[in-house]
């Protein structure tokens, strides 16, 4: 039966929370809240008791579709599925209450930490270093655009424009375009995967990068993965990739 609205379960008079009239005897309303605070006019909300309200929002959410009730495969850097242990380690005092500013002497425990995952990391993507910086998918993003720009500078290139599926995430474009370069738009095939032969068109001397997510924002795997790398190189580009579940930049 579908949930009626709350306004619908609305009851005059009904209250969901009220003050203590003992704690109010001898105050007056003005002495509670001062005048300037006041409504003078009621706002139209609904009426009704706490567990009814409890339980309507409640039976609402188990409605919804998310990552506690099913699989979410999307490719977006903010819908991946954090197990509850890590959530609850992130909280242990440990992390939760140190200060950036703290003495470094008094933070060994959590520098060694991040150290060692630093190292697993490598160790698994096949990089000689692993940044823990980043946050976020956004700055993620542009730090491997910052790298980016780095390396072909290092190498004595100045390179103009990135190359972005059509497919991507806002800020894709956005974190290229923060970096300093033109955006390149590769459109996407009848099955929502990179058009590999577009691709091979709009890739060239001018490519500093190819950003890409992995599985796309359609949730769905690059079969051509081989393929697309060998022709972002071939330019002598590099492939960015926000890939799940991290979302932070891999490249290549």
């Amino acid at each position: 039966m579908p949930e009626k609205l709350i306004f619908e379960k609305s009851v005059p008079g009904r209250r969901g929370a009220t003050f203590p009239t003992e704690a109010l005897q001898g105050f007056s309303i003005d002495q509670v809240l001062p005048k300037k605070f006041q409504r003078q006019i009621p706002l139209p909300l609904p009426e009704v008791s706490e567990n009814e309200l409890m339980r309507h929002y409640t039976r609402l959410s188990h409605e919804n579709y998310g990552v506690d009730t099913g699989f979410y495969p999307l490719g977006s850097c903010t819908m991946k599925y954090n197990p509850k242990i890590n959530e609850d380690v992130a909280r242990f005092p440990g992390f939760a209450q140190i200060h950036p500013l703290q003495p470094i002497e008094t933070v060994q425990g959590a520098l060694q930490l991040l150290y060692h995952l630093e190292k697993i990391l490598a160790e698994i993507a096949g990089m000689a270093r692993v940044s823990l910086q980043p946050v976020a998918g956004a700055q993620g993003e542009l730090v491997g655009m910052v790298i980016t720009r780095a390396y072909h500078q290092q190498q004595g290139r100045q390179r103009k424009k990135v190359v972005i599926p059509d497919s991507a995430h806002g800020t894709n474009p956005a974190s290229a375009a923060l970096a300093g370069y033109t955006i390149q738009t590769v459109h996407s095939n009848a099955d929502g995967l990179i058009d590999v032969d577009d691709l091979a068109k709009v890739v060239d001397e001018e490519t500093a990068a190819f950003m890409l997510t992995n599985p796309n924002t359609l949730g769905l795997f690059e079969r051509e993965i081989e393929k697309i790398v060998r022709i972002v190189h071939d330019a002598g580009g590099l492939d960015v990739s926000t890939t799940a579940p991290t979302s932070t930049p891999s490249w290549a």
